[in-house]
């Protein structure tokens, strides 16, 4: 009896101990790729509504309050609104994916050639690699509306999806998340501008989205 009650606390002991690494890494997650989109093709409920599955789905996966979650989205000005640049919505850094790298420091090395953004590293909030060129079905087109430097395109042409409330007009500028793309340039291999969605319909019906390799996922990020 007595060995038996020494037995079971250090069971329990390693356990614990077992698990406190992954945990610590799920509490310092301040970054992810969506695991699913939110299925209505470029209307995600303008940015509000694409901030709140950002929340909803880091909620699910243990890391969502107190901690503030955002889409990586820009607008463009429009009935008499000013632009919003995806690059001042998500915070300061670092940002951590959920194995606990760091992607990025701050907002200008996320925008830099030196971010460590890759399908190896651009997980989900699951801890999964989202699937990019070569596998099937490819899913590495992210919404993002953003020019290379994480400002908002000019009024005029639209790469929002009329800023993300539309999934029958306009089109989608798109980030790669493997970097990777048909050609050895830097719009092919970049995260967050590589090229306008398009399709059938136009460019933002989730079938759009799905056509040149999407499923209308977004990039997530903690700004607190």
């Amino acid at each position: 009896m007595k060995f038996a009650h020494i037995a079971v606390p250090a069971c329990l002991a390693f356990v614990v101990t077992a698990a406190s690494p992954a945990s610590a890494q799920t509490a310092e997650t301040s970054f992810f790729v969506t695991s699913n989109g939110i299925g209505n093709g470029g209307n995600l409920g303008g940015l509000a509504g694409a901030d709140n599955h950002c929340q909803t789905l880091a909620q699910a996966a243990g890391f969502g309050a107190p901690k503030t979650w955002r889409a990586y989205l820009s607008t463009q000005a429009a009935d008499g609104k000013p632009a919003v640049n995806a690059r001042d919505r998500i915070g300061t850094g670092p940002w951590k994916n959920v194995k606990g790298v760091v992607v990025a420091k701050d907002v200008a090395d996320l925008h830099s050639a030196g971010n460590v953004l890759t399908k190896q590293t651009a997980l989900s909030e699951k801890g999964e690699p989202i699937n990019g060129r070569g596998d099937t079905p490819n899913r590495h087109d992210i919404l993002t509306g953003s020019q290379p430097d994480g400002t908002a395109f000019a009024a005029g042409e639209d790469h929002t999806c009329k800023n993300w409330t539309s999934s029958t007009q306009g089109a989608a500028m798109l980030g790669h998340s493997d970097r990777i793309g048909l050609r050895d340039d830097d719009a092919s291999k970049s995260w967050n501008s590589s090229h306008p969605s398009r399709g059938p319909d136009g460019g933002c019906s989730q079938a759009d989205l799905k056509t040149t390799g999407g499923d209308g996922l977004l990039y997530c990020f903690a700004t607190n």
